[in-house]
């Protein structure tokens, strides 16, 4: 197989150590642009999950819910029978118990329980509350209004999301890559590479974009099974570890700085091919006796 284009000095990919070394004599124009289709990857990866893994329970949830029902000055009205399980799907399920007696608990992900007067999120991390809001808000809490409006607001509120994805990487990229910068260019330095400032920052940018890939993979990987929610986290955490590696290994990729012995003498006005040698090779002495 033919890896020749794995190997070229242009700054087009970042998924090898001297991939993202090449990103630090590019223009800044040329990350961005990288960054930007990363982001996009992202973006969508994050859309495609939400639809394959939490957004048909949330339809079959709202399909569950009695036909009036409302929260009101904090508290919700609920005319069904309860606990009552509304949808369970492996990631997501929600159930309704106003008194929070636990009688219902599913092996989900993440398990959403609707209060009297608080929100109650379960996961393997633990519980945490959260109350309604009060007065002056008044939220529906039935299928007979929920229904339509989230057939209506589905589409408009996963381009949001995917917005949001997009915007907040292009932001925080670069505010990591500030970051990272400052060692990069110490150990730059410190190696002798030819690194400058700028060069490192362009490097560091380049360097989260493995780290960003190995992100989109778990998230697919978690969705098809492969993965649970602990390997999911475990996943997520590392890739900013892959990012260090990135920016070191780039690093040392980075051609090295030209030593003083390859400095040309300023002093120096006869080419060195033109000095006179000796028989046995060497160059001429000037002070050597016979020489004048």
């Amino acid at each position: 197989m033919n890896l020749a284009w794995l190997k070229s000095d242009a700054a087009w990919q970042p998924l090898t150590f001297k991939g993202v070394a090449a990103f630090a004599s590019a223009p800044f124009r040329r990350l961005l642009l990288i960054q930007f289709l990363f982001a996009l990857l992202t973006a969508a990866t994050v859309i495609w999950c939400l639809g394959q893994a939490w957004l048909p329970t949330v339809r079959q949830t709202i399909l569950q819910m009695p036909e009036t029902g409302e929260i009101r000055s904090g508290q919700l009205s609920w005319t069904n029978e309860t606990p009552r399980l509304l949808a369970e799907g492996p990631f997501l399920s929600v159930t309704a118990d106003p008194n929070h007696t636990g009688e219902i608990r599913v092996p989900a992900h993440f398990q959403i329980e609707f209060g009297r007067a608080t929100v109650r999120v379960l996961s393997i991390l633990g519980y945490h509350d959260w109350r309604y809001p009060g007065k002056p808000w008044i939220i529906k809490f039935n299928r007979t209004e929920l229904e339509p409006w989230w057939g209506a607001w589905s589409p408009p509120l996963l381009w949001m999301v995917f917005g949001g994805v997009l915007i907040g990487l292009m932001v925080i990229w670069p505010l990591v890559a500030t970051f990272y910068f400052v060692p990069v260019w110490i150990i730059g330095f410190l190696a002798n590479r030819k690194l400058s400032v700028a060069g490192s920052w362009k490097l560091s940018g380049a360097a989260l974009m493995p780290g960003a890939l190995l992100m989109i993979l778990s998230l697919v990987v978690y969705v098809l099974g492969g993965l649970d929610l602990i390997g999911l986290i475990a996943v997520q955490l590392a890739h900013w570890i892959a990012g260090w590696i990135f920016c070191g290994g780039g690093i040392f990729k980075r051609p090295h700085l030209q030593t003083d012995a390859s400095v040309k003498n300023p002093f120096d006005s006869q080419p060195e091919s033109k000095r006179k040698k000796n028989s046995d090779g060497s160059k001429e002495n000037p002070f050597q006796a016979g020489n004048n």
